[in-house]
């Protein structure tokens, strides 16, 4: 009799799946898996409702970087590292950060990393040559950054990026090493008023001042229209945003973009992507096959990453000549070389229950900064206070 595997997933990381179906499906012809696909908005409530409960769960569950902190935490998720799971004996095979972002407080690993984030800079070559600047304005410092954008404003009109927040979201995570976490240090303490967080604000506060974000959310069709109408000159998230601009955002503009890496020598991880068994799934061993295959053969990896643009995270598959290759939309250049040595140098920075909730916390305060004046050690202040009274009461409920 078919064995049914149960896999639940959202967009576009489902598309990987139905990728995988297949090769799967040739190595285990008895295996029908069973996709069900949520909105992002609400897949992490329903998978965090049906683990409280222990009920209506999948034998297979995807997670994403934003979302994977929150989830590891809980007592309804498999130890992958335990038998018969054994997966840190792949752990040679995939970043060190990638593991450490999927490792709860207890030292389990909740779950298995299937693609990578690795942030970068892409910038629009035209529109920065109207203003007579190159990329190493761009990246050589964040002030200079700042400096650059204020030119191209003043000589196109045009804005730099999107939102100041960008800024602050790489700032408080380029200084950190394997081990350190970006809003809790290892005893819980909130660490939102280190130097690392006053930097931030200020490079925030001073890109808006200068009048170079565009003041629109990513995604929004604000800031759609924004890189449409060539008034958004560059964005930095993960990698994985070429193949957005190139398939649906601004396919127009093929050879007119460019990739860097992040100001000032920074690297972060902008999203990944994950797996999960939950303890009161059907078929663990065989969902635990399923993990292994999207994550850790090669052919796999790389008809995820050719078709969908997920950057592989198996080591190997890095090796593929794929990587040489020149890419149109970005004028010839061989920017997966570029994405693959960021990937290379991202801290292994430990994940937190509650880094979700510092993040609304902080960018709540970010906002009274940049739109009302608070002085900042006023602000992360007030966020330290905030992000400590709302674990207090999530631990006392």
């Amino acid at each position: 009799m078919p064995s049914v595997l149960t896999v639940a997933s959202f967009p576009n990381l489902d598309q990987s799946v139905k990728v995988a179906l297949q090769g799967f499906s040739r190595l285990h012809p008895q295996v029908k898996i069973k996709l069900s696909s949520l909105a992002m908005a609400d897949f992490p409530t329903a998978m965090t409702t049906a683990l409280a409960a222990g009920a209506n769960l999948p034998d297979v569950m995807a997670m994403d970087m934003e979302i994977i902190g929150k989830l590891a935490e809980s007592a309804g998720l498999e130890d992958l590292s335990r038998p018969p799971f054994g997966a840190l004996r792949y752990a040679s095979q995939v970043p060190a950060f990638a593991l450490a972002a999927a490792r709860s407080s207890r030292g389990s690993l909740a779950a298995f990393p299937v693609d990578l984030g690795p942030g970068a800079l892409f910038f629009r070559t035209d529109l920065l040559q109207k203003a007579g600047l190159a990329e190493q304005d761009l990246t050589t410092s964040w002030d200079g950054f700042i400096a650059a954008g204020r030119l191209l404003k003043e000589k196109t009109g045009v804005y730099l990026l999107g939102s100041a927040t960008d800024i602050k979201d790489i700032y408080i995570r380029s200084s950190l090493k394997d081990g350190d976490g970006v809003f809790f240090d290892g005893q819980g303490n909130v660490l939102v008023e280190e130097p690392r967080f006053v930097r931030a604000f200020g490079l925030a506060k001073a890109a808006r001042a200068a009048g170079i974000d565009a003041r629109v959310k990513a995604w929004s069709s604000e800031w759609v229209e924004g890189f449409r109408r060539d008034r958004i000159a560059s964005q930095m998230m993960g990698s994985w945003l070429g193949g957005h601009l190139k398939n649906w955002i601004v396919p127009q503009q093929t050879g007119l973009w460019r990739a860097a890496q992040l100001p000032e020598g920074a690297f972060a991880a902008w999203g990944g992507s994950f797996y999960a068994v939950p303890k009161q799934a059907r078929n663990k061993e065989l969902a635990w096959e399923f993990i292994r295959y999207l994550a850790l053969d090669r052919d796999q990896q790389m008809a995820a990453f050719r078709t969908q643009d997920a950057f592989p995270s198996l080591l190997s598959a890095q090796e593929d000549p794929y990587f040489n290759e020149p890419l149109p939309f970005f004028a010839g250049q061989r920017a997966r070389l570029l994405w693959r040595d960021a990937s290379r140098r991202i801290p292994a920075v430990d994940a937190d229950s509650y880094d979700a909730v510092a993040i609304d916390v902080v960018n709540a305060q970010l906002e009274q900064v940049l739109e009302r004046g608070k002085p900042i050690p006023v602000a992360l202040s007030d966020a330290r206070q905030g992000i400590e009274r709302r674990v207090r009461r999530r631990n006392q409920a």
